[in-house]
């Protein structure tokens, strides 16, 4: 009997997991878009943006991108009731728990050691995704639950309470080689700064005494407790609010290093040590965990944005303001960094993304990704978009980015119900699909025609329609020699699949059968996209023999 135990989210059906395929990406010319000519040499074109469903989409990308994003930021329905109708609670929220999780496990390999995840809902499900991310980031990764002011007014029809924020949940992949951005000292900010010194730099003073918290005790720092001399020549103390004694923030060796920071004020109760906090030297704040609507935009903010770029189009129902993406960018980022949002929306993330020079990947089901995302950001590209963080940041466009649909699935059934390779797909469609599913880096050679991908620099893998016959596979073994190895991919053979000790040799698709959910496409938060219960124990899966 397994005694091991750990603390972990339960739900109905959380045993089910999909076994996802990992689709080729096609692009489509015609639909990618690029800037008609260079505006900054820092101009960035490689961006992707990815039609198809978002599971098998992560899945796509996680052969290349593995351990490669930086920040990735998602906006999943919020599971109001409108997903899942006709469904009681229980199941209502296990399916969604469900379809999350897959999502957020490709999300976690994606991200770089130094990457974080930002998860933007709301109470209805908030919660449950918080112990849901601990179970897959782990507790220790978790950096703050961020509140978003999204409504700058209340609602005067609300039963209860007028909800007036958003939960943005916020994960490191590895804290402790996740280092934050500052957020940038606004004008306004600046009045904080009070004071000038002789050479015209602007600061303001804070007690050199630790205050609050359990270090601003003698007992627990006692090496923080030393005599400073005022200026009058006096022995000062640092003491508490009660009179007992307390705690320097500064030790004896950097306050002797430092003394030309500190000011010393005389009040009643005698003199007392501040220390100089300069403009220049905090040229930015740590962010906090409430963003209020006047930094970052509301719920209004982002359809009036939407509807200054597109007036005549019905406006996209749950936009984000370009103020909360440039926030959640900022800290979590810098410039030639990578940014995903996998459910893209009205494409807010790839347009801001774009101005402050970020690589970005956005991936989208829905049909507004031509009617809503591809148009705006055309305008981003070519200048033309003149709201949002155009202004504030000084974006004169340029740039571009490639679209990709997920190629149709690999097999199908034919007119007898047997699994074949689908015929959409040609030899180099084939050999790319093959190269990922079995893990190669596709990479065909020019010069070998049986290279058309490798693992190692010794193991390549070839895929070919053919029928191969005994003097075909020996001669492959020949040319791949004694120091090299090959995944021969074929429909079929003649001779023994151990006669060659250099070639590995399989039949397609009969090799690949088992591997995946072949022909489904649709993983979206719908009840009937949900994977299928794995067969019972000892209940076999059989294929028919090619």
């Amino acid at each position: 009997m397994d005694r091991k135990q750990k603390l972990e989210l339960t739900w109905i059906g959380k045993e089910n997991r999909p076994r996802l395929e990992p689709r080729i990406l096609l692009e489509d010319p015609s639909l990618s878009y690029h800037a008609a000519h260079r505006v900054t040499e820092n101009d960035i074109f490689d961006n992707r943006l990815i039609f198809g469903d978002n599971l098998l989409a992560l899945k796509a990308l996680e052969q290349e991108f593995a351990g490669k994003i930086k920040c990735i930021y998602i906006d999943p329905p919020y599971n109001t009731g409108s997903a899942f109708e006709h469904y009681d609670d229980g199941i209502e929220h296990s399916l969604w728990l469900s379809l999350i999780r897959d999502r957020l496990n490709i999300i976690c390999n994606l991200l770089s050691p130094q990457g974080s995840l930002w998860v933007n809902l709301d109470d209805t499900e908030a919660h449950y995704c918080k112990v849901l991310c601990d179970e897959i980031f782990g507790r220790q990764n978790f950096l703050g639950n961020l509140i978003w002011e999204k409504s700058d007014s209340p609602r005067m029809d609300a039963e209860f309470f007028s909800s007036r924020h958003d939960h943005l949940l916020v994960y490191a992949k590895d804290r402790s080689q996740t280092s934050w951005n500052r957020v940038p000292v606004t004008e306004e900010g600046l009045e904080h700064y009070n004071k000038v010194d002789g050479n015209g730099r602007k600061y303001y003073l804070k007690p050199l005494r630790a205050m609050g918290g359990q270090g601003d005790s003698r007992t627990a720092r006692p090496t923080l407790y030393f005599a400073m001399i005022a200026p009058d020549g006096s022995e000062v103390f640092p003491k508490r609010q009660d009179g007992t004694d307390g705690a320097w923030r500064w030790n004896a060796t950097k306050a002797e290093k430092e003394k030309d920071r500190i000011d010393w004020i005389e009040g009643r109760n005698g003199w007392t040590p501040y220390y100089r906090l300069y403009a220049d030297e905090n040229a930015g704040r740590p962010a906090e965990t409430i963003w209020h609507h006047g930094e970052v935009g509301s719920n209004r903010t982002s359809k009036a944005e939407i509807k200054q770029l597109f007036p005549d189009l019905v406006p996209f129902a749950t936009p984000k303001p370009e103020g909360l993406l440039r926030r959640v960018l900022t800290v979590a980022s810098l410039p030639g960094d990578w940014v995903l949002d996998s459910f893209a929306g009205s494409g807010t993330t790839g347009a801001v993304a774009q101005k402050m020079g970020r690589r970005w990947i956005m991936a989208e089901l829905g049909d507004h990704i031509h009617t809503h995302i591809i148009p705006r950001l055309k305008k981003v590209i070519d200048g033309e978009d003149p709201g949002g963080m155009t202004e504030s940041l000084d974006w004169m466009g340029g740039g571009g980015f490639r679209y990709y649909r997920l190629a149709p699935s690999l097999l199908e059934k034919d007119k007898w119900g047997n699994w074949v390779i689908n015929k959409q797909y040609n030899a180099t469609m084939l050999a790319e699909a093959l190269c990922k599913l079995e893990g190669f880096k596709y990479a065909p050679s020019d010069a070998i025609y049986w290279q058309h991908g490798h693992s190692t620099e010794r193991d390549f893998i070839y895929v070919t329609t053919a029928h191969l016959t005994r003097d075909q596979l020996q001669q492959l073994s020949d040319e791949v020699g004694t120091e090299r190895s090959l995944l021969v991919l074929c429909t079929a053979f003649r001779a023994r699949a151990d006669q060659f000790s250099n070639l590995t040799v399989k039949k397609i698709p009969r090799a690949v059968l088992s591997r995946c959910e072949w022909g489904h496409d649709d993983y979206s938060l719908q009840v009937e996209n949900l994977p299928q219960a794995p067969p019972e124990r000892g209940q076999q899966i059989l294929f028919e023999e090619d």
